[in-house]
């Protein structure tokens, strides 16, 4: 049976290797560019297909409503959401601010179709 070799000097077991370790852990510009895009991608994704999907279901409805103010309107609406469960939850993530996203894009393809519709 072969001896236990000794630990090599710097590496107890607890120590990241150390070609981990020179990373450097601040975020850069390019980094938060990626982070602020990330945070507001779900309320682009879902801002838009539920305009198109609006679009399909109510062809005659929303007849004189542009795709562009359906989509803005949602995604904004979203977004705002998203920001507001940001600041109320501290953080990112959380299922609440999702539902509350679906819900404010919800209510902004209804205002903008159904209540304020510029025809």
């Amino acid at each position: 049976m072969a001896a236990r070799q000794p630990p090599r000097p710097g590496l107890t077991g607890f120590e990241p290797p150390p070609l981990l370790a020179t990373k450097d852990p601040r975020m850069g510009p390019l980094d938060a560019v990626w982070h602020v895009l990330n945070f507001f991608a779900p309320a682009a994704g879902v801002g838009v297909v539920t305009a198109l999907v609006a679009k399909l279901l109510w062809r005659r409805e929303l007849a004189g409503v542009g795709l562009k103010r359906l989509g803005g309107w949602s995604v904004c609406a979203g977004a705002a959401a998203l920001l507001a469960g940001l600041v109320i939850f501290g953080r990112d993530g959380k299922m609440a601010s999702y539902a509350a996203m679906v819900c404010a894009c919800a209510a902004g393809l209804w205002a903008a179709g159904f209540v304020w519709p510029r025809r």
